[in-house]
């Protein structure tokens, strides 16, 4: 393949954008934020899961606190038409004696109901007080994930913003590279790791950093400027310059 000198030194140009684009693409990658949101992320989830957790747990301990106190009041209740028809006096000796000791169990049964009314509403509390806690912690680290989230974007944009810039600058100057050339670089540069031309510094392949024998050197040196030549080493267009040594 033949191209003229200043195209082959083009292509270097080019080399340079798409290797910054290369870079741009792995630091947007590898921003510091993709990590800091991960783990927010991850502990906002667990943080979320303990919060439904003594949610619902606070409103277990709500119906059971209804229910208790709906048994108590009903003892009470009980234990008050006894003790009226105590007082009363209207009924037989047994009967009174019977609501007498009715009364002693009621008001044992009201003790022991009222015991389990105090511990569920201690429970309660400390639920409350678990929710509260837990709903502030959710919020502090929802508020980092928030601000790592709006850095990363940031940061994003930056580097979208000047690889859309390079991407333009390697279009301008790739259609001034034949088509022939530019389609040989491309292949080259997706089977080689991004890196498709190279420039020849002396002996040495700056691709492949391998530097030639003194055979291949003198074949190069020996070929017509507009010949299209390749390293030997890592198959990779060699674009000679000023400081090829040739």
């Amino acid at each position: 393949m033949n191209a003229a000198p200043a195209d082959q030194i083009r292509l270097l140009d080019v080399q340079a954008l798409d290797i910054r684009l290369q870079q741009l693409a792995h630091k947007r990658k590898s921003l510091p934020e993709h990590a800091e949101i991960e783990s927010l992320t991850k502990d906002l989830t667990q943080l979320r899961d303990l919060l439904v957790a003594a949610q619902t747990e606070e409103s277990d301990c709500g119906r059971e606190q209804t229910k208790s106190e709906q048994d108590v009041d009903q003892v009470r209740q009980r234990a008050a038409r006894d003790q009226q028809r105590l007082d009363s006096g209207a009924a037989s000796p047994r009967d009174l004696e019977n609501l007498q000791r009715e009364l002693v169990s009621l008001a044992k049964r009201q003790g022991d109901l009222e015991e389990i009314v105090l511990e569920v509403m201690e429970r309660r509390e400390s639920a409350q007080e678990r929710v509260s806690e837990l709903t502030e912690r959710v919020s502090a680290v929802q508020g980092k994930t928030d601000d790592a989230t709006a850095r990363r974007d940031a940061a994003q944009g930056e580097l979208d913003a000047e690889a859309a810039s390079v991407t333009k600058e390697r279009e301008l100057i790739a259609g001034s590279v034949p088509a022939d050339l530019l389609k040989l670089y491309d292949r080259l540069r997706e089977k080689q790791g991004g890196v498709g031309a190279a420039r020849l510094n002396q002996r040495r392949c700056e691709g492949c950093r391998m530097e030639l024998d003194i055979t291949e050197f003198n074949e190069i040196r020996a070929a017509a400027p507009d010949t299209v030549v390749r390293c030997e080493n890592c198959s990779r267009i060699l674009v000679r310059t000023s400081e090829s040594g040739l």
